[in-house]
């Protein structure tokens, strides 16, 4: 059986998703994005064998996983894709709603997880920042061969999600807040722990980083 996406549940009382969405910072080493990537990772390793033998093969799907984590993948399209913190909370329910919307049920795994990924992020980005980088960018820091192949993943995920791209405030507060319930129960905070809090000016320059492109190769 398919394992959902997501689970969603209403926010609690004492929640408040808009200090913890304001607070962490769009870095490749943050937190967030090592527990994102690990919700992601759990997932995609859950939904393996409703893959093998049911023959369903779509635009985002390969013939072998990538090598590269799916870790090491969110902390390179952050690094160089300089994409607002929201655009991470929109992606991942863009993700549950492109899984949910499926007939059949849509299986997110290992083989398909990187380019989903990428292009959830590319169509979050594009309906929520003002100044967002090209079809021919993202293709570049994702791995993705081509401008065209990054096009007709980008429309095959708006006709998966069935071009349902507006979120309600409420749903949006949901997903925020039970990021942030799951995040404390993974890693609870210390205590005692100062909290320091840095001001840091969001990049928003999409010019590609070719000493890092030459470093490493990628394809997905």
């Amino acid at each position: 059986m398919t394992k959902p996406f997501c689970l969603q549940s209403s926010l609690e009382s004492n929640s408040n998703p808009m200090v913890f969405l304001g607070n962490f910072r769009v870095d490749p080493k943050d937190k967030f994005i090592r527990f994102f990537s690990s919700q992601l990772q759990r997932v995609a390793e859950s939904n393996y064998w409703t893959t093998i033998g049911t023959g369903r093969i779509s635009a985002f799907d390969v013939i072998t996983s990538p090598t590269i984590s799916i870790q090491s993948y969110l902390e390179r399209i952050v690094r160089n894709a300089s994409c607002s913190p929201a655009c991470f909370v929109v992606a991942y329910i863009y993700l549950d709603r492109f899984s949910k919307h499926q007939r059949p049920p849509f299986p997110i795994n290992s083989f398909n997880l990187h380019r989903l990924l990428l292009t959830s992020i590319l169509v979050a980005a594009k309906f929520m920042d003002g100044i967002h980088c090209s079809n021919g960018y993202y293709a570049r820091i994702g791995g993705i061969n081509s401008t065209k192949f990054m096009n007709v993943l980008e429309q095959h995920f708006l006709f998966g999600i069935n071009f349902r791209l507006n979120i309600a405030i409420n749903d949006f507060y949901s997903y925020v807040g039970l990021l942030h319930r799951e995040m404390l129960i993974e890693s609870p905070p210390l205590t005692h722990a100062p909290m320091v809090l840095q001001a840091r000016k969001r990049k928003c320059s999409c010019s590609e980083d070719k000493s890092a492109q030459k470093k490493q190769k990628l394809t997905v």
